[in-house]
């Protein structure tokens, strides 16, 4: 039986400006890759994750030390299998947090090497096709070097249209609610009557009741134009809470990019706790997952906007019939600053606010050497 070599590297990459949400500071970024190959072929697949402002390295260990050696003897064509695989080996280690990161990014290096070897674009390995994908531009952060607030949300908005962006999200719940709904009407007035914009608080809220009051507020500045979503108002445990939000506030709730496994999706769904799903591939447990979650959500008439990681998520949107759209951060921004590590010819192109799934086999992504070598981190620091 052929068999799987499988190695991942962690990389930190810092944020230039002071940057903020509404629960934590953002200093840098750290990712991991996972590079998988096969005895009977030079294809490589790869696969990333997001591990957060720190624990790169553990995510990192956790594949080299604990997945790489489980999947070594694995029949290499069995992806589903070898998920199953993976999460039964993490029942007494952890089944959630760094653990299903490092399963995401295994399983998407096996998909990845799958659509290679097929000599497909993912998409079309998983059913879509190389099309044209709906996108918003995603930022609004808290940058106290970027001036007062309300300019600071009018500068990026109109930088969103001018690449031609018609729909936005910003955060909130890092001020109190009133400089926040001055922020969404900044917001609103430099849309000039063009597109949606949906506000994400990362968890901000303490309560149903805060929650409410602050999308009640956001609500009254944003007028008759509306909100197109409120993300995360409460944590995605808070099944209760977030029921509450839904079912008082006239915007629509979406959550989930938190969320791991099918199975705390299907609390979601089943609690009816959101209108708009948002599983991230890099954190639900892969493409296998994210996959599974989506075809729930269809099932369930439910539209998904998945989190992050556009490169990824272009070819699973292609690949299903409820994804609204993908969020994207352009380059300059800094904010998702993976891009990075790309060449600058396999970065995700945009125009007009839509993303194309690249005619390319598998993800599509080459990684720069360089930026690799100058941003690894190989030691605790």
């Amino acid at each position: 039986m052929n068999s799987l070599s499988i190695r991942a590297r962690a990389f930190r990459i810092p944020i230039e400006k002071p940057t903020s949400i509404s629960t934590r500071v953002l200093s840098a970024r750290e990712f991991v890759i996972v590079t998988v190959t096969r005895d009977d072929g030079p294809d490589i697949g790869v696969g990333y994750t997001y591990a957060g402002t720190s624990g790169g390295l553990i995510v990192k260990d956790f594949v080299n030390d604990i997945l790489a050696g489980l999947l070594a003897v694995r029949d290499p064509d069995d992806i589903v299998g070898s998920w199953e695989s993976m999460f039964q080996e993490t029942l007494l280690i952890g089944r959630r947090g760094a653990a299903l990161r490092a399963i995401s990014a295994v399983d998407i290096a096996l998909w990845d090497l799958a659509a290679k070897r097929a000599g497909l674009p993912l998409a079309v390995m998983l059913g879509g096709s190389v099309r044209a994908i709906p996108a918003y531009a995603s930022g609004g952060y808290y940058r106290p070097d970027d001036g007062g607030w309300d300019a600071a949300v009018r500068r990026e908005i109109t930088l969103n249209r001018s690449q031609g962006f018609l729909d936005h999200k910003i955060k909130v719940g890092g001020l109190s609610i009133a400089d926040d709904a001055q922020r969404v009407r900044a917001a609103i007035d430099a849309m000039e009557g063009e597109g949606r914009l949906a506000l994400d608080a990362n968890n901000a809220y303490r309560s149903a009741a805060d929650a409410c009051r602050a999308a009640e507020s956001f609500e009254i500045a944003a007028g008759d134009t509306g909100l197109w979503w409120f993300e995360e108002p409460l944590s995605v445990e808070d099944l209760l809470g977030l029921v509450r939000v839904r079912e008082r506030i006239t915007t629509p709730v979406a959550t989930g990019e938190i969320a791991q496994t099918r199975h705390e999706f299907r609390t979601l769904m089943e609690s009816q706790a959101a209108d708009i799903l948002q599983p991230d591939a890099g954190v639900v447990g892969g493409i296998t997952e994210y996959m599974r979650v989506v075809r729930a959500a269809e099932t369930w008439g439910m539209q998904v906007a998945p989190h992050w990681h556009a490169n990824m998520h272009v070819h699973l949107a292609s690949a299903s019939s409820n994804c609204l759209t993908v969020e994207l951060f352009t380059l300059e921004k800094d904010i998702y600053n993976f891009e990075r590590l790309l060449t600058e010819d396999s970065r995700l192109p945009t125009f007009g606010g839509i993303v194309t799934v690249p005619n390319r086999p598998g993800l599509g992504v080459t990684f720069d050497e360089t930026a690799l070598a100058a941003h690894e981190v190989v030691s605790a620091r």
